[in-house]
Order: C-alpha cells, then sequence, then structure tokens
C-alpha cells in the first residue's frame, strides 16, 4: 500500500519555492525551472514502527519513500554513538556521524539516494564534492555496482581523494573552487545521471534519519537543541524534516532548536539569517562548507527560523582551538566538524543553549578526513598537544570574528 502524507495524498517531488509538484521519481533532481526539490512530507514513525532487527538507519525504512527496491544499498550506515561531554562546563552529547562507513554523516544520504537510483535502474552517475560526499557516493556506488565520476575543485584533501579512487571512483579535478566545480557537474549532468548531494531530494530524505535516531537514542524524545556546522545545510534540512514529520504525528511536543556555525570566512547562511549584507569570502581550515552560495539557502534559513534556531559565524583560531580540544578530550574530528562544537559558548551566552536541557553536537567527520588541515592547527598550537585534558572543554572566538586566513 502507497505511504500516505499527512495530506491524504501519495508522496511527491515539490518545489517549496513554487508549490509546483512531480511525481516520485528518484531520476528527476530539480524542477523544470532549475528549482532544488524535495519529498513531500511523510508519516512519521511510531516508537514500533522502527525496525529493531536492522543496525543501520533502514531501522527507519518505514519513514522513508518507497522507492529504494527490496534490498536497498547499506554499509552499515547510522547507529552512531551518542556519548557525554561537556563544552566549558555545558554538558553536551556529542553525535559521532564520523563511525559511519566512510568516516562522515554523508553516508546516511549516499545510501537512500544510491538506492533509490539503483533501483531505477541507473547504472553510471556523476557527482561533485569537495571531499566527503565524494567519497560516501563513491561508496555506494561501487556496492550498488554503479560506475561512479567525482569532481573535485583544486585543493581538495588529498586523503578524501585518494579514499574516492579506492573505491574505483574516477575523480576529475576541475580549476577553482567549490562554485566552479558545482558547474561542471551540472554542465555533465545533461548526459549522466547527476547523483549531487546538495541538490537530489532523496539524499535528504536519508539525512532526515539523523532526527529519528536522535529520537530513538534519547528514548523517543527530541533534543531541546541541536547544533552543527554547515556548508550547504543537509543536516539542517534532513533535522528539519525528520523531526516535523514527528511532530506532525505526535510524537514530539516541538522541534528542536537548529543551532548552525559556519566559518567567518564563508558564512552565506549566517549571514542571510542574521540579515547581514553579503560575506566576504576566503580560505578556511573548515575545507566541508566553503559553499559560497548554498543551492537550499531560502530552505536551510526557514528551517532555522522556524525551530527558533539562531547562527554565528567563528574565527579560524576559534574553529582550530575547538579541535585542539575535541581531540584532548579522545574526539578526533576534522576541523570542519569541529566548528560546531566552536560554537557552543557563544550559543550558551545568547540563551539558545540552556542549563537543564538536552543538547546535541554534531560531529560530522573524522580527522582521519584532513590530515594536512589538522597538522596545520597542530603546529599552530606550538606543542602539537590540546590546550586542555579531560572532557572537551575551551572558549571560542566570537560570533563573526576576524577569519585569519580562513573561510567556510
Amino acid at each position: 500500500m502507497p505511504q500516505q502524507d499527512p495530506s491524504g495524498t501519495s508522496p511527491h517531488l515539490v518545489d517549496v519555492r513554487s508549490g509546483r509538484t512531480y511525481a516520485l521519481d528518484p531520476l528527476r533532481w530539480r524542477g523544470d525551472d532549475g528549482a532544488p526539490l524535495t519529498v513531500s512530507p511523510l508519516p512519521g514513525l511510531t516508537p514500533s514502527g522502527v525496525d529493531t532487527g536492522t543496525r543501520s538507519l533502514w531501522r527507519y525504512r518505514a519513514a522513508l519513500p518507497d522507492v529504494c527496491g527490496e534490498r536497498p544499498v547499506s554499509l552499515g550506515e547510522g547507529r552512531t554513538p551518542l556519548v557525554e561531554g561537556t563544552w566549558d562546563g555545558e554538558p553536551v552529547l556529542f553525535k559521532l556521524e564520523w563511525f559511519s562507513p566512510t568516516g562522515s554523516f554523508k553516508d546516511r544520504g549516499s545510501s537512500v539516494m544510491v538506492s533509490a537510483l539503483a533501483a531505477s535502474g541507473v547504472r553510471e552517475v556523476v557527482e561533485d564534492s569537495s571531499g566527503n560526499g565524494g567519497s560516501s557516493v563513491a561508496a555506494y556506488g561501487a556496492a550498488a555496482g554503479i560506475g561512479v565520476t567525482i569532481l573535485v575543485p583544486e585543493g581538495t584533501s588529498p586523503a578524501k581523494v585518494l579514499q574516492t579512487r579506492a573505491y574505483g571512483a574516477a575523480v576529475d579535478t576541475v580549476p577553482g573552487g567549490r562554485d566552479e566545480t558545482a558547474a561542471e557537474a551540472l554542465r555533465r549532468s545533461a548526459d549522466t545521471c547527476y547523483a549531487g548531494h546538495n541538490w537530489h531530494p532523496f539524499f535528504l530524505q536519508g539525512t532526515k534519519t539523523l532526527a529519528y535516531e536522535l529520537w530513538e537514542d534519547l528514548g523517543f524524545r527530541a533534543p531541546d537543541a541541536v547544533v552543527t556546522v554547515a556548508g550547504a545545510g543537509s543536516i539542517v534540512l534532513g533535522c528539519d524534516l525528520g523531526f516535523s514529520e514527528l511532530l506532525a504525528a505526535g510524537r514530539i511536543p516541538r522541534l528542536p532548536r537548529l543551532l548552525v556555525a559556519q566559518p567567518a570566512a564563508c558564512a552565506p547562511l549566517h549571514a542571510a539569517f542574521q540579515g547581514l549584507p553579503a560575506p566576504d569570502f576566503g580560505p578556511t581550515i573548515a575545507e566541508g562548507t566553503a559553499i559560497r552560495q548554498p543551492v537550499r539557502q531560502p530552505e536551510v534559513v526557514d528551517a532555522i527560523r522556524r525551530s527558533g534556531g539562531d547562527t554565528v559565524a567563528l574565527s579560524e583560531e576559534a574553529i582550530m582551538a575547538a579541535a585542539r580540544r575535541l581531540a584532548a578530550s579522545g574526539l578526533y574530528a576534522e576541523p570542519t566538524s569541529a566548528t560546531a562544537a566552536a560554537a557552543v559558548s557563544l550559543f550558551r551566552e545568547r540563551g539558545a543553549i540552556r542549563d537543564g536541557e538536552t543538547n546535541v553536537v554534531v560531529l560530522t567527520g573524522s580527522g582521519l578526513k584532513a590530515p594536512v588541515a589538522t597538522d596545520r592547527l597542530l603546529s599552530a598550537a606550538g606543542t602539537g598537544q590540546g590546550t586542555g585534558g579531560g572532557t572537551a572543554t575551551g572558549g571560542n572566538g566570537g560570533a563573526g570574528a576576524p577569519a585569519g586566513d580562513g573561510a567556510v
């Protein structure tokens, strides 16, 4: 029996900007006018709807579109640890998404997106990525027997490129940055199926399982706040989708506040949310967020606002200090990932993080992904050691602080 969304209609793709709808076709990744699409809201889950015998995000299959085939493409993604910690004396829960098969949260989206494409008969895809997304799509393409070409910008982490090639994907370097790489991918999409993780609506269906997983992790209740870094904003949008479905189903009383951090050197989402002038851009150690024009920027801003959330922009020094402090507590996060931890104190000062509440900090990727950047931040510390021990504690730079030589 087809799933029914809360309005009583079958699931479909929708352009939220115009309201135009399309059939639920995994081969369609944007609207006829070029706008990004999303899957219409699905009914959500009850606790009994979780398939507890499945040790992957597919335990939430009843909350996903029914277009992924009888045997979805899975490498055991999801079910990542949620561990207790502190930051500047504030109790927090760290969600360690680097326990995913390729070392980043992107595996959630890749598993669902590649499953839907494979079930539709796709045998070759192209994707653009600054690293984690590309290696993830390459891995799931390999598992599905799909040929994968990944376009990467100049300066992409060698470790991420090596990982992508190890899965058998072709890697083509595009002169310029992230935006030039995306433009080349769109050009190639005229001839090859495009599996762009920032565009494809089924990728967001995978990232929304983070919301369902946190709900289950916490005894089928929602956290009060989720702190995350954002480049294109797929975690923000995934959490918005998942928690909104749970809210509509009456399973949670309110949406968690979505608290979003970006490097000051590349903070378009922060600027848009705060009503600031378009920001200047520069290089950043948080390479995974270096996206000047997020495809879904209006939707990300709306999701943050709808949740009662907030944004901050952080200096390069604050991001590097946070990565060192996390490592000193045993959490080896890549600098992009550490940006979320760097924001905790600022959000607490603003009242967005409150005493006595449940606050989750999403650590998106492993430090093993970025050895060059990690070596740089350790060298900058002078001793190669973190600035503290025990629990992950430490201060952060101010919102909008100068970015030094960094940019996201």
